[in-house]
């Protein structure tokens, strides 16, 4: 075998050499470019006052960034008979009231503001509102007084009450000023409801454990209640102010009447009735307008309506009227609003709203996952046209359009027995006022 000769050897040596310097240069200069535009990166940063870490951060960091700027999404629900909905709460909304005058309702959030909203703008394409700041704490329940001119809320971290009074400016606004010292601390356990006398007289708290206290205006307690129900689920004040009463763990609703002297002196709280009926725990109950009628809601799966107009001091017991089935109920807990002139009973339970007609226990509504999450307040306003919600970071207003069909129902009724020609004018008068609101949402059953 014959070698290869030398010079052969050399030129092949040298071409490959030559090779690889040529491939080293290349690479050498990649990394020259890529080490200026890096350098020129940096100085162009630092010029404009940017930290070079956070502009050199990784990808994770930015998506991270992005994501947390993004603001949740509202919870869209639309239903045709959807009134309103009040929108100006960017936290959740945990209670709301209507104003004893009916101009306004009154929502309190997490979002530390309270929010008074006029009535009279429901129907109207912009929903305004007045902001009340919590300074350094949030609401969780709030309350208007009698002469709707301050409110009370519950304080969620200071767990007592603090009163705001509404000074009405020149502009139409109100100037929302929080009272010097709040009241003292007394509950135990966490507050679930808070209520005013429509009498000004007195204020209910109630916590959950088996404590309600009876307060005056200026902060001192009057009478401590303890309702032996092993656990409160709710507790309220009757819109005449005469009753106080609260359910719980056990199967039945216990009432007293708190009574005041004839110069407006608190006496004492006296054990007054009991609505007894129901198999289980009792979630809530609700008082008519006229303290006439109440309403119940039970974890045995039955509402039950009830008429405590009765002389309870001469041993008579309240008559129940009606019974109502409600599967739901047996699962979780309820709240449960009764109409002004009791004749419709709304149930909320989770997102999902229930509308009953009293007189025959059927059910007319059903609104279904009205809010994003659970519902945390339903009530009435005091004409009996809107059923208000809430639960996330909005207040959705329903027509009551079961209350205008139970008044179509009740005045027939009473115009086959209508006597004389003043009384059927006024029935027939209303029969058309409810049967022209039915028409106008297009819910008239011909």
């Amino acid at each position: 075998m014959e070698l290869p000769q030398m010079p052969e050897l050399m030129g092949l040596s040298l071409l490959l050499g030559l090779l690889a310097l040529m491939a080293t240069a290349a690479v050498a200069r990649g990394w020259l470019r890529a080490e200026e535009e890096r350098c020129s990166q940096s100085a162009r940063q630092k010029a404009n006052g940017f930290p070079l870490s956070k502009s050199l951060g990784s990808k994770k960091q930015k998506q991270h960034q992005r994501i947390r700027k993004e603001k949740p999404q509202q919870h869209n629900f639309t239903h045709r008979l959807l009134a309103a909905a009040l929108k100006s709460h960017s936290g959740n909304i945990s209670c709301m009231d209507f104003s004893s005058n009916g101009k306004y309702l009154a929502t309190c959030a997490d979002d530390r503001t309270v929010r008074i909203w006029s009535t009279k703008d429901f129907l109207q394409r912009e929903h305004r509102s007045m902001r009340a700041n919590v300074e350094l704490d949030h609401a969780t329940l709030v309350r208007f007084s009698p002469d709707c001119r301050a409110f009370v809320v519950w304080l969620a971290s200071g767990e007592t009450l603090r009163v705001f009074k509404m000074t009405k400016r020149e502009d139409g606004g109100y100037t929302f000023t929080a009272t010097p010292e709040d009241f003292p601390k007394k509950h135990k356990a966490p507050v679930i409801n808070i209520g005013i006398a429509s009498t000004g007289k007195f204020i209910m708290t109630v916590s959950s454990d088996t404590t309600i206290l009876i307060w005056n205006l200026k902060g001192q307690v009057l009478s401590t209640i303890n309702t032996n129900q092993m656990s409160n689920t709710h507790a309220a004040i009757s819109r005449c102010s005469r009753f106080v009463a609260s359910c719980g763990f056990t199967p039945d609703v216990k009432v007293w009447e708190v009574c005041f002297g004839k110069k407006g002196d608190f006496q004492e709280v006296v054990r007054a009735f009991e609505l007894k009926g129901h198999s289980a725990a009792v979630y809530s109950f609700a008082f008519s307008n006229d303290s006439r009628r109440m309403a119940s809601i039970s974890k045995d799966g039955t509402w039950k309506l009830w008429d405590i107009d009765v002389e309870y001091k001469k041993q008579q017991d309240p008559y129940l009227l009606r019974t109502g089935h409600f599967e739901e109920a047996g699962t979780m807990l309820c709240h449960l609003a009764l109409s002004p002139d009791a004749q419709v009973l709304a149930l909320a339970i989770g997102s999902s709203i229930h509308v009953y007609n009293t007189r025959r226990g059927e059910k007319e509504e059903c609104f279904e996952q009205v809010h994003g999450e659970y519902i945390t307040d339903l009530s009435f306003d005091i004409t009996g046209r809107f059923l208000a919600s809430c639960g996330d970071r909005a207040v959705r207003i329903f027509h009551n359009t079961p209350g205008h069909r139970a008044v179509v129902e009740e005045m027939q009724s009473h115009l086959k027995r209508a006597s004389n020609d003043s009384t059927r004018q006024r029935l027939q008068q209303q029969l058309t006022q409810a049967q022209e609101a039915l028409k106008s949402l297009g819910t008239l059953k011909k």
